[in-house]
């Protein structure tokens, strides 16, 4: 087991803050690790290599200045078409991140590189058919993307995504798709995974790049105001209904599939800042807060939940 998987055991709630792009950075990513989970975010995010390379030697030295904080997360895009592909695992190489977390490709560009310095690579994945791809290019865990997650989303239940995975793989599982709540991350434990993955919920904290209209924009919304649509990035996405009408679209009349375009970071900024992206989940957020304090919330949902359990044990063998 490495020092990594073994840090992953001990998180004050098993959660990762998911990697958001446009949103997730730096002040995020170190205010989740010191609050005890997992924090990541999107290499693209760094507007240029010279700022990434300043981004991973901040988070890299506030998180080993505090030996209880959890371990960080980049996210790369593997994609062979994605221009800056080189560029960032150089720098990933430099600094060292314990968690690489591969997206939008096979990880298997990536996978023996970290391995060198003791880092694991979890594989970003849609399909069970692509999560035996990863393995078999070496990711350490696998991050199953499931219906109602934010952004680019999945499309499988997550009860019939684990079941099928578990029946081959016992390694590191990390779930996403609508979760936003402490007893939502029990639950994603409950079926057979490891880690929870929120973004949605870390969206309105005072952390997070996005614009403060986003935000609130995201506490006023419910899983209602989702709208799932591939016309902005040629990608099944799910989008706050709110902000399609702002951008000119019909929620209920969306153009066809869009282009899908990796190379070209500069038109995807722009949809992705003018169109704002949620999860389901986007229900659990009331208000505008920040990291620590949603933390410290979903540990208390989250034991609550654990709690709750034994009583409905007893009430079954009562039966």
């Amino acid at each position: 087991m490495s020092d990594v998987t073994e840090r992953l055991r001990h998180l004050r709630i098993p959660a990762m803050q998911a990697p958001m792009f446009l949103i997730s950075g730096p002040e995020m990513v170190i205010n989740a690790c010191d609050a005890g989970v997992v924090g990541c975010f999107p290499a693209p995010n760094a507007r240029t290599v010279e700022t990434l390379d300043q981004w991973m030697a901040d988070i890299k030295s506030a998180n080993c200045a505090n030996e209880k904080a959890a371990p960080w997360a980049v996210n790369l895009i593997v994609h062979p078409t994605y221009p800056r592909r080189d560029a960032e695992l150089e720098l990933v190489l430099k600094h060292k991140p314990p968690i690489v977390v591969t997206a939008l490709g096979s990880p298997k560009h990536v996978v023996e590189q970290v391995h060198s310095y003791g880092g694991i690579v979890l594989a970003d994945v849609v399909s069970p058919r692509f999560a035996r791809k990863a393995v078999a290019s070496g990711a350490d865990g696998l991050i199953l993307i499931c219906v109602g997650a934010g952004g680019h989303t999945g499309y499988l239940s997550p009860f019939a995504f684990i079941s099928e995975v578990r029946q081959w793989w016992d390694g590191l599982l990390v779930l996403g798709g609508g979760i936003g709540t402490g007893s939502a991350i029990h639950a994603t434990q409950t079926m057979g995974a490891d880690i929870a993955y929120l973004g949605t919920r870390f969206i309105p904290t005072a952390e997070s790049l996005c614009q403060s209209e986003y935000k609130q924009m995201v506490a006023d919304s419910h899983a209602d105001d989702i709208v799932t649509s591939d016309a902005i990035t040629g990608v099944k996405a799910n989008w706050m209904r709110q902000s399609l009408v702002n951008g000119g679209y019909d929620p209920d009349d969306m153009p066809s599939q869009g282009s899908i375009d990796f190379a070209s970071n500069g038109s995807d900024n722009k949809r992705w800042k003018d169109i704002w992206a949620a999860g389901q989940g986007v229900g659990a957020s009331q208000s505008v807060s920040d990291v620590a304090t949603i933390v410290r919330e979903l540990e208390s949902e989250y034991l609550a939940s654990i709690e709750r359990m034994p009583d409905l044990k007893n009430a079954i063998l009562r039966g």
